[in-house]
């Protein structure tokens, strides 16, 4: 009897063994399944990674590529219309420039001297301080003229600036002479022109072939610097 139980309790033990031999086997095999899957995933993960970076890169650089074409073509077209702003201003300038000096001695001045293109430079270093695109002169007057191919009311304001800046050139000179102002241009929106009219500025416009001083408003008094 008591080989009986102990052969029992043998077989007992030996079974419950095999039991957690076999149940240690099915974890192995488990954490190793889940391993290999998570190996997979993380090779999925890179290669997802690989693929969206390429295709970061790719647009990045598809991007840079296609600033850089339109900074090209951006910077062709500032040319192309700089050299057509160029000469368009000149033929304004040649336009306007035909006896301009007389239009105002009509008025009452007394100009002599009309230059195109005329510049203010510093003494002592030669800076250019400002330049006037047509500059009128006698010995009492001087007047600086702007000529714009479509005046705004911002080159009314540098204009003035201009102006300016040619008096403390004069000042610094001990020249007397009083300072005025004109703009011309073949566009004068009414805006624009009245603005000019009330900072005490004349205003040249194109009619037909000819320029023509802009019929002044009442009480119109030229500002003098």
């Amino acid at each position: 009897m008591a080989e009986d139980a102990q052969k029992r309790e043998e077989e007992r033990i030996a079974d419950a063994q095999k039991r957690e031999e076999e149940r240690q086997k099915r974890e192995e095999e488990r954490l190793a399944d889940a391993q290999k899957r998570e190996e997979e995933r993380q090779k999925r993960d890179e290669e997802w990674q690989k693929r969206m970076q390429e295709s970061r890169d790719e647009t990045q650089k598809m991007i840079q590529e296609s600033q850089k074409r339109i900074e090209a073509s951006r910077l062709e077209m500032q040319k192309e219309l700089g050299g057509l702003g160029r000469s368009f201003g000149r033929l304004m300038e040649s336009l306007f420039s035909a006896g301009l000096y007389k239009k105002f001695n009509e008025l009452g001045y007394e100009f002599t001297k009309q230059g195109p293109h005329v510049e203010f430079r510093a003494k002592a270093s030669g800076r250019l301080l400002a330049e006037a695109d047509y500059f009128l002169e006698d010995g009492q007057y001087a007047m600086a003229v702007e000529v714009k191919a479509d005046l705004q009311v911002e080159d009314v304001k540098d204009h003035m600036d201009r102006i300016a800046v040619i008096r403390r050139y004069f000042d610094e000179r001990g020249d007397k002479r009083i300072l005025v102002g004109a703009v011309a241009s073949s566009v004068v929106h009414e805006n624009v022109l009245k603005f000019a009219q009330r900072k005490g500025l004349y205003v040249i416009t194109q009619s037909g072939d000819n320029a023509v001083i802009a019929k002044l408003p009442e009480g119109f008094k030229a500002r003098e610097w």
